[in-house]
């Protein structure tokens, strides 16, 4: 059975190959192109202008407005490296820790190349979670928030945020009321409705993957990715962005290119997050980290606080149990209906909540800024996987802290390869921590 099922694979593999390669007739020319923007990468070769705030883009008024309503005054590294490259219509593959503000970049980039409204989709965003869509559909809400006739700008932005676990009718009729030109969605459910017509990429101009590695690595996302890709026209723009992205996943991506700009860090060392507090706590048993955990709700200072565990069933008992000692917590988990998972992350997103008990369908992408610790409760699976649970706190160079909890010889080895692998050093979680080190002023 198992060899049977590897033969479907590599035949899935081969029909994606020869699909992009029917579609691009020099394949070869793009091929070399990407070798030469790697050879560019390595020397550190990026064609980026630095920048000392989002006004020197020379970005519409509408969105230099939104962007001030937002309160942000000076882009981030990623976003000057980015956001240039990006308004030139240049493909770009980003690879970038997390809370950097990746999102802003597509997001401002698409808006400011948009052309006048005219009811065609010009814009696709594809990712793997439908909390991810959501909050990038909420993204492009709020930086178009003046671009409206009412408002005087002509190329109006209409968002619309598609995907699986609620009803298609229900999305089909949005579709058709509000005739958005711009579309994030899941791969499942974008396949769905672009099968039966429902939406159009006859007018693609830019096609952007967020969280790339997770999206190509998965054999079904990636076969519907090729095809959402040969529905375009040839001629549009392709973004895709990450966290963590290895030398595979980066040259299946820059395949779906053209003369890509590599925006990527030179080590993978340097991913890890600036003024965030790392420590670790030997534990026992699971009677011992729920009571360790209770210690530290009560002794910590915090804004929020995310606790991370590997099973719905771990993320039910344990909100169970806070909920009995009292404490206001909340859970989220894959078996959750869609509408219940959407409400809690709303919930907690705008601070009605503080704590949030989670599996890893909230340990990547979905940004929420005031959380300022993460509690690995069970121990991630690996080191790409801690990375993006701990990014939850220390976003765009804020500071705050992690602990994870180890109580298997698995666990020793994943805390071991993540101390390796991004050069830092995780210790014991001490006695006492001064507030001051992990929450923001």
């Amino acid at each position: 059975m198992a060899r049977k099922t590897a033969k479907v694979q590599e035949t899935t593999e081969e029909e994606e190959e020869e699909l992009l390669l029917d579609y691009d007739e020099n394949a070869e020319e793009i091929g070399e192109a990407g070798e030469q923007a790697e050879a560019d990468k390595v020397k550190g070769n990026y064609a980026g202008v630095q920048s000392s705030g989002f006004s020197d883009f020379f970005l519409k008024p509408e969105l230099l407005n939104a962007i001030s309503d937002c309160g942000f005054e000076h882009p981030s590294e990623v976003q000057q490296e980015c956001i240039p490259n990006a308004l030139l219509g240049l493909d770009i593959l980003c690879q970038a820790k997390s809370g950097m503000g990746k999102t802003a970049v597509f997001t401002l980039a698409t808006l400011q190349q948009l052309p006048v409204y005219d009811g065609n989709v010009t814009v696709l965003v594809v990712c793997h979670t439908r909390e991810l869509a959501f909050q990038i559909a909420s993204e492009y809400s709020r930086f178009s928030k003046y671009m409206t006739p009412e408002k005087g700008c002509e190329t109006e932005a209409r968002t619309v945020v598609v995907f699986g676990g609620v009803p298609k009718e229900r999305q089909k009729q949005l579709l058709l009321t509000k005739r958005p030109n711009i579309i994030v969605g899941t791969p499942g459910r974008l396949k769905d409705l672009i099968d039966d017509g429902t939406i159009s990429l006859d007018h693609i101009k830019h096609f952007v993957v967020d969280e790339c590695d997770s999206v190509l690595d998965s054999s079904k996302m990636r076969s519907d990715i090729s095809g959402f890709f040969v529905k375009c026209p040839r001629k549009k723009q392709v973004m895709m962005f990450t966290a963590t992205l290895s030398q595979e996943m980066r040259e299946m991506a820059m395949k779906y290119m053209e003369s890509p700009q590599l925006v990527l860090v030179d080590d993978e060392s340097r991913l890890t997050l600036h003024g965030l507090q790392q420590y670790y706590i030997d534990i026992k048993d699971d009677e011992e980290k729920e009571k360790r955990l209770i210690g530290l709700l009560d002794a910590l200072e915090y804004n929020q606080i995310v606790i991370f565990v590997r099973s719905k069933h771990r993320a039910i008992k344990l909100n169970q149990a806070l909920q009995k000692h009292k404490y206001p917590s909340t859970a989220v988990h894959g078996a959750m209906a869609q509408e219940d998972r959407l409400s809690e992350y709303h919930s907690f997103k705008t601070f009605k909540s503080r704590i949030l008990i989670s599996t890893d369908v909230f340990g990547r992408g979905v940004d929420f800024e005031r959380v300022n610790i993460v509690v690995n409760y069970d121990m991630p699976r690996d080191a790409d996987s801690y990375l993006h649970r701990v990014g939850r706190a220390g976003r765009f160079g804020t500071k705050g802290l992690a602990i994870s909890y180890v109580t298997s010889s698995e666990d020793k080895e994943v805390l071991a390869k993540v101390q390796d692998r991004f050069e830092v050093k995780v210790e014991t979680l001490p006695e006492e921590i001064d507030p001051s080190t992990y929450m923001n002023a």
